[in-house]
Formats: C-alpha cells, sequence, structure tokens
C-alpha cells in the first residue's frame, strides 16, 4: 500500500513537502571510492576480488568467449529470441531514424561544418542480480553501434557460478557486442573507466544499475564520458483520475518497484475514490505477485499517493518528481501533455503502459532518475558522438568579420587575437606559393 500525502489546498512549495530518497549516502560514497581506487591500483586482481565477494563468483577468465554468445541465442526458448530480434529491430530503426545529420553552414563568407565523430570505445554497464535483463544490453548497446562506435564492451554481474545468464549472451550477441565481461558492480565501472590487464579502457560509460554502479559512474566522470543523466534505480509517476481503470492504475504503479529498492512509486490524482480503490488494487498485486519482496521495498521507502486539487497541481508534483516514467492515465492526457517540464519518458492513456517502453517501442529504456531529468535526457545515439566543427574562411570572408573580431579582442585585453584577422598579414608570401 501506498503512504498517503495530501497536498490539497493550494500547496505551492511542493519541493519541501515532497519526499526524496538519500541515494548518496556518505557510507555507499566512501564504499565506492575504496573499490573505484583498488580497482584502478590492482587491475583484475581486485575485480576478481569483489566480484568473489559481491557476486560469489570465483572467476579465471573475466571475458566470455565470443562464440558463446552465439550457442547462447541457440538455447534460448524460440518465442524470446523471436522478441529480443523485434525489440532489436524496432529499437535499431528508431536510432537510425534519430542519428542527427552532419551538414555546413554558411554566412557572410565563413562556412561550418558540422562532423558527428564517434568514440572508439564505449563501455555499457547491465545490472544483474535481482533480475535478468536481456532488454538492457539491445537498449544500452545499439544506440552505440548505431553511432558508429569501432567497440562495444559490455559489463554484466555473473552468478555464483561464475557464468552470465543466457539471455543477457544471447542479446549481446543479437546487439553485435564485441566484448563482454562477466564482471558487475563499482568493479565493473573501474575497469572500464582505468582499464586492467583484461579490460581494455573505454571512453563513455552508459547504461543503468543500483545506487554503487550509479555512483560509480558519477566519480569516475572526466576520467571518461559519462551521461549527464544519472540512471539509477527505477521510478514512476502514474496521475490518474477516477476514469482511470482501477486495476490499469495498480499495475503501472507497481511495474517499476519489481526493479528493486531505492526506487519510488507514485500515484498522483485529484479524486479520493480513485486514490482509495487504486491503492487497495496495489495491495491486491503484491500479495499475490512473484517479486513482491522486491516491490514491497520500493513501495516502504518511496511508494506515495498523493491527493492534489486538480490536473495542473498534479503537474506540477510530477515535474517537481521529474520521474523516470511519468504515465498520464487519466482523461484526456493530451491536454497535459504541454504542462510537462521534467520527466524522462512520457506515456498516454491505458494503452501505453511504460513497459512498452521498456522492451519494444524504440527509444532507448536507459532514462534519467533521481531528479536529474531536470536537465538530462534519455540515452541515444548522440551520447557516443564528439561534435566537432571544421571552419573556412576565403579572403572577403575574413575582411568582412575582422573588425569586430579585433573591436572584442581588443576590449579583452588580447591583442595578438586582434593582429590575427589582420587582412594584410594573411597575404601568401612570395616564398609560400612556390
Amino acid at each position: 500500500m501506498l503512504k498517503v500525502l495530501d497536498l490539497r489546498g493550494g500547496a505551492t512549495d511542493l519541493r519541501s513537502r515532497l519526499p526524496r530518497p538519500d541515494l548518496a549516502a556518505e557510507a555507499s560514497v566512501a564504499d565506492v571510492r575504496a573499490i573505484l581506487a583498488a580497482v584502478r591500483s590492482e587491475g583484475d586482481e581486485a575485480v576478481r576480488r569483489y566480484t568473489k565477494r559481491f557476486d560469489g563468483a570465483e572467476l579465471s577468465d573475466l571475458r566470455v568467449p565470443h562464440d558463446e554468445l552465439a550457442a547462447a541465442a541457440g538455447r534460448l526458448d524460440p518465442g524470446l529470441l523471436e522478441a529480443l530480434q523485434a525489440a532489436r529491430d524496432s529499437i535499431e530503426a528508431f536510432h537510425r531514424w534519430r542519428v542527427v545529420q552532419t551538414g555546413l553552414y554558411e554566412r557572410n563568407g565563413i562556412q561550418v561544418e558540422h562532423l558527428e565523430l564517434p568514440v572508439s570505445r564505449a563501455g555499457v554497464y547491465v545490472p544483474g542480480g535481482r533480475a535478468r535483463y536481456p532488454s538492457s544490453v539491445l537498449m544500452t548497446a545499439i544506440p552505440p553501434k548505431v553511432a558508429g562506435v569501432g567497440a562495444v564492451v559490455v559489463c554484466s554481474p555473473p552468478g555464483p557460478d561464475g557464468s552470465v545468464p543466457d539471455e543477457i549472451l544471447a542479446a549481446a550477441h543479437l546487439a553485435a557486442v564485441d566484448e563482454l565481461y562477466q564482471v558487475g558492480g563499482a568493479q565493473a565501472i573501474a575497469a572500464m573507466a582505468f582499464g586492467t590487464e583484461s579490460i581494455a579502457a573505454v571512453d563513455v560509460i552508459v547504461g543503468a544499475g543500483n545506487r554503487y554502479v550509479s555512483l560509480a559512474k558519477q566519480e569516475v566522470l572526466g576520467v571518461v564520458g559519462v551521461p549527464a543523466s544519472f540512471a539509477g534505480p527505477s521510478e514512476v509517476v502514474v496521475v490518474a483520475d477516477e476514469t482511470t481503470p482501477v486495476d490499469c492504475a495498480a499495475i503501472d504503479v507497481i511495474v517499476q518497484a519489481e526493479h528493486g529498492p531505492d526506487g519510488l512509486a507514485w500515484l498522483v490524482t485529484w479524486s479520493e475514490t480513485a486514490l482509495t480503490a487504486i491503492n487497495e488494487a496495489i495491495g491486491r498485486f503484491v500479495a499475490d505477485a512473484p517479486r513482491r519482496n522486491e516491490i514491497s521495498a520500493t513501495l516502504a521507502s518511496g511508494g506515495y499517493a498523493v491527493l492534489v486539487d486538480g490536473p495542473e497541481q498534479a503537474m506540477a508534483v510530477a515535474n517537481e518528481v521529474a520521474p523516470e516514467h511519468l504515465e498520464l492515465c487519466c482523461a484526456d492526457p493530451e491536454r497535459l501533455v504541454p504542462l510537462v517540464a521534467n520527466a524522462g519518458a512520457v506515456f498516454l492513456g491505458p494503452w501505453s503502459p511504460a513497459s512498452i517502453g521498456d522492451y519494444i517501442a524504440g527509444p532507448s529504456h536507459v532514462l534519467p532518475t533521481f531528479r536529474s531529468a531536470r536537465f538530462a535526457s534519455v540515452l541515444g545515439v548522440e551520447d557516443f558522438v564528439r561534435r566537432v566543427h571544421v571552419i573556412r574562411a576565403d579572403r572577403a570572408g575574413l575582411a568582412a568579420v575582422a573588425p569586430h573580431v579585433a573591436a572584442i579582442a581588443t576590449a579583452e585585453g588580447l591583442f595578438a587575437h586582434a593582429e590575427s584577422v589582420s587582412v594584410p598579414s594573411r597575404r601568401p608570401t612570395a616564398a609560400s606559393t612556390t
């Protein structure tokens, strides 16, 4: 059951009245920093030690042989393999449509060519532990492939037997992953960032994970590129009213809670009747859910039912939370879309549950969490390229802008900058033309 917050009566100071878990507790940060430092100095030895400590697996080789990926695909249930292939095709098609186009901009004799240059190596983290996430392999490995990245490297935690599940291996095969390592946790982030004897360093690290993985990515930012979003524990805000199918809203509130603790599962409504009915339905679903322990843990720390005055205040609450997933399951959800300011992804109406975005709609399901949707976006092709501009000017173009450059440079006291645009000094000499 969700804890009820009543914000009716014109509440305006939402930030102080809305709870928010602290994922970056000092103990967690200290633990992560210790792991990063150990892997940076000890390499594979530290990775193996932490893998035994956290995953219960003793490893000889960190890398999974490439032919084992294809073999795993052959062992999958045919229905699952077909579904993964459909998801791969959908994800790839969307990201090929999203590719940023290069081109040439020209104004007043100056040309600027816009280039998108892919990084050489991209690191992908695929979580494990409480569940298996072949969808995360597809959602994180396909965008860099579409971007033209030279090598896509996946790290995923092994089970106690020292192996990665077939579902993960098969998805890596379908996504044409170049390297896969059976390493998880903060130690995987450290290995990809700093490099070890077995794992060569990457240029960018992406992918969701638990608090330790998310904090580790923030700690290595600057050593490698990390998207601005905080891709941590899963979140959902469901906006509902008296027209919303009760079971639909209830199941959508708890869907993201299946991932385990530290996430958010919120219901926001202006209907007391809907709140009561949906909350009761949530209780019934949780009681019968196969993953009720994970769901209950999330609801205990981050499950809330918020009662508001109306749709506008509901959207104000949602924007303050800035959730990973925002479901507008009320009457005429389209009218609320212009009010969306902060969300990772938005789903409209009872026929658009967040789960279609998790698996097959096309955009990546790696979305900003922990309020980072205020400034960050969904993972995409653009996270794996560098924007480079090639600038060309002819003599007339330089002459046209030289007075402006010189005036600004002189005002800043940068006299060499001013002199550098002097047209006479740019004339070819006799020596330079021979």
